[in-house]
């Protein structure tokens, strides 16, 4: 693995995993939030370096796994760019591969199931910030889940909260506000189903 400057502790990883776990806002400013904001600089560190220049894919999974903070399983595959605002809190399944220019904001955790396939330039976003204007810099997290064989097309965006079936597809473009159905099609935006597979 990469040594990183910087790097956070690991109370302090432990305990913003933790406040994300809980689901509950992030108020801007607060202890948690700038912990948010350090891991994200960390993410940005490693990803630029990740990005700059390709040297081989076991090069790259090995900063993958400095931005993880943890082994990759088996037959994990990334073609960059990737960037991530946090990179702590995606939890990847055996055989995963992820197509270039994919931007995955984690924080609130993102777990992809075995033999998932991410498109190419695929966004996963797991924060929404507080719709009064006052207090926009709050942010609320909600994992994502991604089933096993799952398969999200070029240019998809999925929303926090949202879980997608073992087996399903996303079609490309398509923008993902709600749960889709294992073995089910679904595009458009938003995506709606389309029919079962």
């Amino acid at each position: 693995m990469y040594e990183d400057e910087g790097e956070l502790t690991p109370e302090q990883i432990e305990g913003l995993l933790a406040a994300m776990d809980t689901g509950k806002e992030v108020v801007a400013g607060s202890k948690i939030h700038r912990i948010m904001v350090a891991a994200s600089e960390r993410a940005m560190r490693i990803t630029s370096r990740m990005n700059a220049q390709f040297n081989s894919m076991s090069d790259t999974l090995a900063q993958l796994e400095t931005l993880f903070g943890r082994p990759l399983p088996k037959g994990v595959g990334l073609f960059p760019p990737f960037t991530t605002d946090c990179g702590l809190n995606t939890h990847l399944g055996e055989g995963v591969f992820i197509n270039s220019g994919c931007r995955f904001q984690d924080q609130g955790g993102i777990y992809i199931g075995e033999r998932a396939l991410i498109g190419h330039n695929c966004v996963i976003a797991t924060l929404n910030h507080n719709m009064d204007p006052s207090r926009r810099g709050n942010v609320t997290p909600s994992p994502v889940h991604i089933g096993a064989d799952a398969w999200l097309g070029a240019n998809v965006t999925v929303l926090r909260g949202v879980n997608i079936g073992d087996g399903a597809l996303v079609g490309a473009g398509a923008v993902v506000t709600k749960d889709v159905p294992a073995r089910t099609l679904v595009a458009g935006v938003p995506a709606r189903e389309i029919r079962r597979l």
